[in-house]
């Protein structure tokens, strides 16, 4: 996996939205993103057939874009939508028994601490998600913030591992979530609750 497909990151569920998702998706796409995440999870989150509609059509959307689509811990709707790759969190669905079920998957995993880091299968994923960088509300159940230092200790123990941001990241603290050594960031209602979303896009 190239490393500079993490470099701008949306993440998005319809409960992250004040609109149609598909639109803040297509403006997001116009505006240069570079990897989409499906997060249809948490308060006021889509289940069932509505979950997959939604996932359809954004799955068709990123396919036309050739923009990689990862679903996030979900492995029957990654496998249905036939996703590029999916997203777990650490007590999520082993990484082990992703890998093994799906060899040529992108596979990514956080880690917000040392703990998790020490005891991560590190070699079996495609890029590592740490955070959060700051303080969310995207996220009820988010970890203690981290912050931009949390990048610098990740990558100095696997500096060939591709590394994105996440977690409170706006267009004014992005930068330095980069200049801590971070292939790029992940970021939600920065460009859902955006008034100019190419603005955004292109200030992350």
């Amino acid at each position: 996996m190239k490393a500079s497909i993490l470099r701008k990151y949306f993440v998005m569920g319809s409960q992250n939205c004040n609109k149609d998702p598909l639109s803040i998706l297509d403006e997001a796409i116009q505006a240069g993103i570079t990897c989409f995440q499906y997060r249809e999870k948490g308060e006021g989150a889509r289940t069932g057939e509505a979950k997959y509609s939604l996932g359809h059509k954004i799955r068709q959307r990123c396919a036309e874009a050739d923009i990689p689509f990862i679903v996030n811990d979900d492995v029957e709707l990654f496998d249905v939508l036939k996703a590029d790759g999916i997203h777990v969190g650490q007590s999520d669905r082993s990484v082990k028994e992703i890998r093994s079920k799906y060899p040529d998957a992108i596979i990514g995993l956080s880690v917000s601490d040392r703990r998790e880091l020490e005891q991560s299968p590190v070699h079996l994923v495609d890029y590592l998600g740490v955070g959060p960088m700051y303080r969310t509300t995207t996220k009820k159940d988010a970890n203690p913030v981290a912050g931009p230092e949390w990048v610098k200790v990740v990558k100095k123990a696997f500096p060939d591992m591709p590394v994105v941001g996440i977690g409170g990241i706006q267009p004014e603290n992005a930068d330095k979530v980069m200049e801590a050594g971070a292939d790029g960031v992940a970021v939600i209602s920065a460009i859902t609750h955006a008034t100019d979303i190419p603005a955004v896009v292109q200030a992350i």
